[in-house]
């Protein structure tokens, strides 16, 4: 029995991040979207690189577009908050593999997200590159906060409760003067 449960353990250690708890505190790798894994909604390529660069906390929302709704509270709390574009930036990248609808409705969908929400960069997924280079969740609605180095401070996968909403806009107004 010991020797299953040290399988076990060892084989799920070499799985990589198994919850969002273990991204905090890393440094993500560089993401590169273009061409066939997708990249902004006009076609150009993005990389976290380039946001990183612009020295500013970075929130990203990674979302399956079947559970786009999860997070809609903490969403609209920071919609509120209106944290100045000088230092908080918005990434909202659709994971579009994840689900059943056509590229296309989800596309238009995102042109009418990118007029209501002109501040936040909106990006297509379009092969899951997230999932497998940050080790996010598949199939989840996911957010990550990056201090201004691009280091992970916060990582949910899931639904934001109220009190982690608090604590969410707490951490970006402490950090964003850092």
């Amino acid at each position: 029995m010991n020797y299953l449960c040290i399988t076990f353990f060892l084989f799920i250690s070499f799985l990589g991040p198994i919850n969002a708890y273990n991204l905090v505190g890393e440094q993500l790798p560089n993401l590169v979207l273009s061409g066939d894994d997708g990249g902004r909604l006009d076609g150009s390529a993005w990389s976290l690189k380039e946001s990183v660069a612009l020295n500013k906390v970075t929130v990203i929302f990674y979302v399956d577009p079947d559970v786009k709704d999860k997070n809609e509270e903490i969403s609209q709390r920071l919609s509120e908050r209106d944290f100045s574009s000088d230092k908080v930036q918005y990434i909202g990248m659709i994971n579009m593999d994840a689900t059943w609808l056509p590229n296309f409705a989800i596309a238009a969908a995102l042109k009418k997200k990118q007029k209501k929400y002109p501040t936040t960069l909106y990006l297509k997924d379009l092969t899951k590159k997230a999932v497998s280079n940050w080790k996010v969740a598949d199939d989840e609605n996911d957010i990550l906060i990056l201090n201004k180095l691009g280091k992970v401070v916060y990582a949910k996968f899931g639904l934001v409760s109220k009190e982690e909403g608090d604590k969410v806009l707490a951490l970006i107004e402490k950090i964003k003067e850092d």
